[in-house]
């Protein structure tokens, strides 16, 4: 994660903004207090925030487990050819 002064923050607000909401990346701001903070887009913020969500339901954490179990053995539902160009879109 790339790291800036809140002073070079301030001063080129702008281009930074811009950088962190085209690059998905998050920009850590530093300042002299030691209280540094995180700029991200919203997009990314709501994302991680569903990744969250997700990972702290054991329930859904125990089916994806019994799901990626399933897969390994080579058991389960396999979609149709058809089914396949339906899902993505060929």
């Amino acid at each position: 994660m790339d790291s800036v002064s809140v002073n070079k923050f301030r001063d080129n607000l702008k281009s930074f903004v811009e950088q962190v909401v085209t690059n998905h990346l998050p920009l850590k701001v530093t300042r002299r207090s030691g209280d540094d903070f995180i700029v991200m887009s919203a997009d990314d913020w709501e994302r991680e925030q569903e990744t969250l969500t997700i990972l702290q339901n054991t329930d859904l954490m125990k089916q994806i487990a019994a799901s990626m179990d399933s897969n390994v053995k080579g058991e389960g539902y396999k979609p149709t050819d058809g089914e396949l160009d339906e899902i993505t879109g060929i």
